[in-house]
């Protein structure tokens, strides 16, 4: 898989662009009515549950925004498509936010994504290995192979910081990029030591017997925040009212998916194809209304010290609201 390096590659040259004054970050079509037909990038898992629970609760129709979510292929590919106008707002992990940030690109956070619910144990994401794996605790991933679903992102940037709370040594990780879909049947048949997996592939893991050995996102921060929606510099400067009416929506949409995980069990149904079974019995992640600032702090620190950023730093006040 090469999308977060195709993704990167078209963040590089985004950032070039963005730099000459050439970003796009077009507004919405606007129908006779005054309402805004805003296209949103997203990435068809658990985390977005709240933007179409929010839709479905007419949230954001009672705003006069009229939504159509388009998936992409992650935080990296969105981001481009925000920028460019494709997108009014997208979806991305917090990591490819701050090294979009590093490379300039013109995009800001606008309102809270997903959060970890800071429990080990009873997190939505975490690093398994087969039921007769010799791997028991997070020190022992040390020098291991380990499924990432991107490289250089959140994922091998938190289970390098549970390894070294552990104790361990990170450095000599083989990470490995596949899909999360890939992930249960390549720990269980021995191509990989471990995954670091999210659900629904998660459960799946476990299901088949599997052990989580380490809640990374819990190791990294208490209560992480991980991913967010955002905005290209130029729709929050153009038409400020729209994303305040958008934020607002979003906030009212991730308050009630915390409040009824029933509906975000039955919602999940209308975008993916995770089984009843599994959608019953997935763990589920926090929606804060609040980013956690101190959390996106340490990652930034967490990826600087791992060298995703090159030789920048991410200034987190131009990204953050």
């Amino acid at each position: 898989m090469r999308r977060f390096i195709t993704g990167m590659t078209v963040l590089a040259l985004v950032g070039a662009g963005a730099g000459c004054g050439s970003s796009g970050g077009s507004g919405p079509a606007t129908t006779d009515g005054g309402v805004a037909q805003v296209k949103v990038g997203i990435i068809p898992i658990v985390d977005v549950a709240p933007i179409y629970l929010g839709q479905k609760q007419g949230f954001f129709k009672n705003r006069k925004i009229e939504l159509t979510m388009e998936s992409g292929q992650g935080g990296a590919a969105i981001v481009p498509g925000v920028v460019s106008g494709q997108f009014q707002f997208g979806f991305s992990n917090i990591t490819s936010l701050l090294i979009a940030q590093t490379k300039n690109v013109p995009i800001k956070v606008v309102s809270n994504g997903v959060a970890s619910t800071g429990t080990a144990g009873k997190d939505f994401g975490g690093v398994a290995v087969r039921k007769d794996s010799p791997i028991t605790k997070p020190a022992d991933l040390a020098g291991k192979k380990i499924a990432v679903n991107t490289l250089k992102n959140i994922g091998d940037t938190t289970v390098r910081e549970s390894v070294r709370k552990a104790g361990g040594d990170p450095s000599g990780i083989s990470f490995v990029e596949m899909p999360f879909a890939n992930m249960p049947a390549a720990v269980e048949n021995g191509q990989v030591d471990a995954a670091w997996v999210v659900e629904p592939s998660l459960s799946a893991v476990t299901a088949a017997g599997g052990r989580v050995v380490a809640w990374n996102y819990v190791d990294a921060a208490p209560n992480l925040t991980v991913a967010a929606y955002f905005a290209s510099s130029k729709l929050i400067a153009d038409d400020p009212d729209l994303v305040k009416r958008f934020t607002e929506a979003m906030n009212e949409s991730l308050a009630y998916a915390d409040a009824h995980p029933d509906e975000v069990r039955e919602i999940l149904g209308s975008y993916t194809k995770i089984d009843p079974k599994v959608r019953e019995a997935l763990t589920l992640p926090k929606w804060p209304t609040e980013i956690n600032k101190p959390s996106v702090e340490t990652l930034s620190k967490l990826g600087a010290q791992d060298g995703i950023f090159g030789s920048a730093t991410p200034d987190l006040a131009k990204i953050l609201p």
